[in-house]
């Protein structure tokens, strides 16, 4: 029994509910629309062929009209039109001749004409012969000319390429925004906010008491949750809330973490962007972006915005004069900066970064009134790595020799990311070497 409680596995909450089921997937299945464009545009194409193919003309070619057609006198006149056919049309008394010829023709062509049609090559050529083909007659049959014009063809051509031009430009725009922006979707979206937005709609399970060590981090970042929660308890005191936070720390330490346990116990709309998400090739987007983010988080306040990785726009500004393409990423700092602590205050916004490169963050992006605190969430010691290696540890099967103690002695220097890591690849290594437990 007491095997079995070590090697139940905590099914995840995004998973499974409270009982331990699974969750059944409610998103109804998305229609593409483009689906029915497509057809529509198929069934347009298919009727527009068949109306133009039903009445149109028998191909022929000249040794049949002058063997058969003129021999026999069956031709009513002859119409050469815009000089590269020759439109034959037959007399009505004699149209029961080649009755067999319509029938097995996919075009069958009106009774007023034409009836065949063929290409001439080269209009004296043409009158040449068919003055040849008629020497010996009594009835001379002369061509007639005109000239045609297929508006849908002519129009088809002139703007055709610049609707192709068009509709490749939106393809690529669309492209671009969504892969590069990471979830605009539109071709008017690109200036948009990326960011992902938890509410109450949308609750991060993420908790306080998951976050294993971290003491000094958490009690900080549980006292700005409490100013969300119960301003009063400190604003009576004449304390103002602190404007933002940076977490600061090496890599895989756990301020990501951190940053999900506050959106989960927060109770308040909780805005998740990646430093990265404001840089576009674009010109203007990433200030755009920062504007767009900071206009939602004010219709939304009391909430929480957190810029992870944020030295990705927050470099300081001059570093590299010769280079014009760190413009953009300067402009959007300055939104930024302007967003923080402007002529406009953000009254309820609380702004939460994670970085581990705060030694090149721009200086007047560090100063006090922007990011109030510098929370240093620092590599675990010994206590902190063995709570880290208990929360790991949990769901593993474990074997009786295992203890925390000394995994906790023999890894000095080690992350949260590491301590899981290892924990990880040790139950990879025992299930390939077929053991019943870690």
């Amino acid at each position: 029994m007491e095997e079995d409680k070590k090697s139940r596995k905590i099914p995840p909450n995004s998973l499974f509910d409270k009982k331990g089921k699974k969750k059944e997937d409610k998103k109804s299945p998305r229609f593409n629309l483009y689906w029915i464009y497509g057809l529509i545009a198929i069934i347009l194409i298919l009727v527009q062929y068949y109306m133009n193919t039903s009445t149109r003309p028998i191909e022929t070619n000249w040794s049949e009209v002058k063997t058969k057609m003129l021999a026999e006198n069956d031709i009513e006149r002859i119409v050469v039109v815009n000089e590269k056919k020759a439109n034959i049309y037959i007399k009505k008394n004699d149209l029961q001749k080649y009755e067999q010829q319509f029938s097995e023709s996919f075009s069958h062509p009106s009774k007023e004409g034409p009836h065949f049609t063929f290409n001439i090559g080269s209009v004296e050529t043409f009158e040449r012969n068919l003055r040849e083909a008629q020497k010996d007659y009594e009835q001379e049959i002369l061509p007639e000319y005109k000239e045609e014009r297929n508006w849908a063809s002519e129009i088809l051509w002139t703007i055709g390429p610049f609707i192709l031009i068009i509709l490749l430009w939106w393809w690529i725009f669309r492209r671009m925004s969504r892969g590069a922006g990471g979830g605009g979707g539109g071709i008017f979206n690109v200036g948009k906010s990326q960011a992902k937005i938890f509410d109450k709609d949308q609750r991060v399970s993420t908790s306080f008491k998951e976050v294993a060590g971290l003491a000094e981090a958490k009690q900080e970042v549980e006292e700005i949750v409490e100013f969300l929660k119960n301003p009063t308890k400190f604003t009576k005191l004449g304390g103002k809330i602190p404007k933002g936070a940076l977490l600061v720390g090496p890599p895989g330490t756990g301020k990501t973490l951190l940053a999900k346990a506050v959106a989960g116990e927060a109770n308040v709309p909780f805005f998740s962007m990646s430093g990265s998400d404001f840089v576009e090739m674009f010109v203007g987007v990433g200030a755009s972006r920062v504007r767009d983010l900071f206009k939602q988080a004010k219709e939304k306040a009391p909430c929480i915005v957190f810029i992870d990785e944020i030295d990705a726009i927050g470099r300081s500004r001059g570093r590299n004069p010769n280079f014009g393409a760190n413009d953009e990423r300067e402009n959007t700092l300055n939104q930024l900066l302007t967003e923080m602590d402007g002529f406009d205050t953000n009254s309820g916004v609380i702004i939460l970064a994670a970085t581990n490169r705060a030694d090149i963050l721009d200086r007047a992006l560090m100063r006090a009134g922007r990011f109030d605190r510098q929370i240093h969430v620092e590599l675990p010691d010994l206590k902190e790595r063995g709570e880290i290696f208990l929360v790991h540890l949990r769901p593993l099967k474990l074997n009786d020799d295992v203890k925390v103690s000394f995994l906790a002695n023999q890894t000095p220097g080690f992350s949260g990311a590491d301590i899981a890591n290892v924990c990880n690849e040790a139950a990879l290594i025992a299930a390939r070497k077929s053991r019943d437990s870690v």
